[in-house]
């Protein structure tokens, strides 16, 4: 019989695989900016949005405020780094408008975190407490960010069209939620199961779209975006976006 934490070291280092899968999903968009030399019409938001997930949930992951949570550190530390790459080479070939109002949104987002790090450290003495006020921090960051699929889920309900919406990141991102999902459950942890179990949810409305409206999707050549995805631990969240 397998034990409970070895069940659970199982699925988060499966969950950590997926996950580190969906990191890498805008890696395509980055390399198209690095050979054109130019963001063109690409946007920083999700990068930046992201990566304030991440650090939040490291800092979550760490022995001091919820211990026995080292799988939560290892992918969200690895997302960290991916998103700061993604971030570097979009500050290298933005222009001087777009590459200040990036830097200001990311100035705030360290210093947020730096102020969560010391007033939690400095002013919650208990794991419950430290645990509960980072928590509940992730899952309103980690909530935030599905608003862009459920703007694409409502372009797919009316154009009657899935080109915006790659089955294969639905798919992965359905997996991932209940990969960890699973994971939060097995040793209970309710701020790891809300935006996990939001991001299982969505992903499965977005395959029921796909397959519902898969037939009426007008077959012609685009070019797809692949998305940056909100890693809040393994989460669902996928933002896609089409260029015409």
């Amino acid at each position: 019989m397998i034990s409970p934490d070895a069940a659970r070291n199982v699925v988060g280092i499966i969950g950590n695989v997926i996950s580190f899968g969906l990191f890498l999903s805008p890696a395509p968009t980055f390399w198209r900016i690095w050979k054109a030399r130019d963001v063109e019409e690409f946007k920083p938001d999700p990068y930046l949005a992201t990566l304030l997930n991440c650090m939040l949930w490291v800092f979550y992951g760490i022995p001091v405020v919820h211990p026995n949570s080292i799988l939560v550190v290892t992918i969200n530390g690895i997302g960290l780094v991916i998103e700061a790459i993604y971030l570097t080479i979009f500050f290298i070939y933005s222009d001087g408008k777009k590459r200040k109002k990036a830097f200001a949104i990311l100035a705030v987002e360290i210093l947020f975190v730096a102020a969560v790090v010391i007033g939690v450290i400095l002013g919650a003495h208990t794991h419950e407490k430290r645990s509960m006020i980072v928590g509940i921090l992730c899952v309103i960051f980690g909530s935030m960010m599905y608003a862009s699929p459920l703007t694409i889920m409502g372009k797919v309900i009316k154009t009657k069209s899935v080109e915006y919406m790659p089955f294969l990141l639905s798919l992965v991102s359905f997996l991932n939620g209940c990969c960890w999902t699973a994971y939060a459950l097995i040793r209970f942890d309710l701020y790891v199961t809300i935006p996990n179990a939001l991001g299982a949810f969505f992903g499965l409305i977005q395959l029921i779209l796909y397959f519902w409206y898969y037939k009426s999707t007008p077959k012609k050549e685009k070019n797809v975006e692949l998305p940056t995805v909100s890693r809040n631990v393994g989460g669902g969240n996928v933002t896609v976006s089409v260029e015409r």
